[in-house]
């Protein structure tokens, strides 16, 4: 067995012994899934997530079980192509049907700021965060995830604290602005994933460029993902995160089952 195989049995054999755990990073797609409200002058507002029974079993004279599934790509925990954005809209092999796979499975970093998040609703991820960070954990790695822990995924069960929107439609949400994303496309990040419905701080408009997590990101060719869970069962740096999204013609993303490999006790 060449060295290849060695490492791919060896990663086999830590799932099964529990030296390497898998942790689902995924909330479950359904009709109770929040959907986010898209701003006023920024296009169409998403169907909510339904299903409907083709066939239930021998109810419907048949063996089967099976559903009629009706979603937006952008649904749940999801992922964002740089098709999604019109800023990546001319990028090649930027769709789910033709992303390379290998850029599929990356490390990630966590960057935990729940105590700030718990303090202010609103808090910004800056380019000085992530430098203080680094200071302690090291550069973010080449092709790596970053993904904010915020404890936001709590909230999903109540989709008005989940989008928690004031009375003139403001959402308040933590998120990056221009300088935090454009440090991560200085480090060759893969992309930048998030506990809340979306990538972008909830009061992205008031940025330049707005939403920058999606204009710079996507422009650069950078991945998105949204309403992750779990991010607290993460360490720091260490994590290996697998995010194939569905093979959608020309999909500008998708609602992904997203898994974490990380170090078992």
């Amino acid at each position: 067995m060449d060295n290849s195989g060695k490492v791919l049995s060896g990663l086999i054999g830590g799932i099964s012994s529990g030296g390497i755990k898998v942790v689902d990073l995924s909330h479950p797609l359904g009709p109770d899934t929040p959907m986010i409200k898209v701003p006023e002058g920024h296009g169409k507002q998403p169907p909510q997530v339904s299903l409907e029974y083709i066939s239930n079993y021998t109810d419907d004279g048949g063996f089967s079980r099976w559903s009629k599934l009706v979603t937006a790509e952008h649904a749940g925990t999801h992922f964002d192509t740089p098709s999604h954005w019109y800023t990546g809209a001319d990028l090649e092999n930027a769709d789910t049907e033709s992303i390379s796979v290998e850029r599929y499975v990356a490390p990630a970093c966590v960057i935990d700021c729940t105590a700030e998040v718990e303090a202010d609703e609103d808090f910004i991820l800056t380019e000085q965060y992530l430098l203080d960070w680094e200071q302690e954990h090291g550069e973010i790695p080449v092709g790596s995830w970053l993904l904010l822990r915020s404890g936001w995924g709590k909230r999903v069960g109540d989709a008005d604290s989940f989008l928690n929107q004031d009375e003139n439609g403001t959402a308040h949400s933590p998120g990056p602005n221009p300088e935090a994303v454009r440090h991560l496309i200085k480090r060759d990040a893969c992309g930048y994933g998030t506990e809340t419905i979306g990538t972008d701080h909830g009061n992205a408009g008031m940025f330049d460029p707005v939403f920058p997590a999606h204009y710079l990101m996507h422009e650069a060719n950078k991945f998105g993902m949204s309403s992750l869970n779990n991010l607290d069962q993460l360490p720091p740096t260490g994590t290996v995160i697998v995010t194939p999204p569905l093979k959608i013609t020309k999909g500008s993303g998708s609602p992904i089952r997203v898994l974490a490999m990380v170090p078992g006790e």
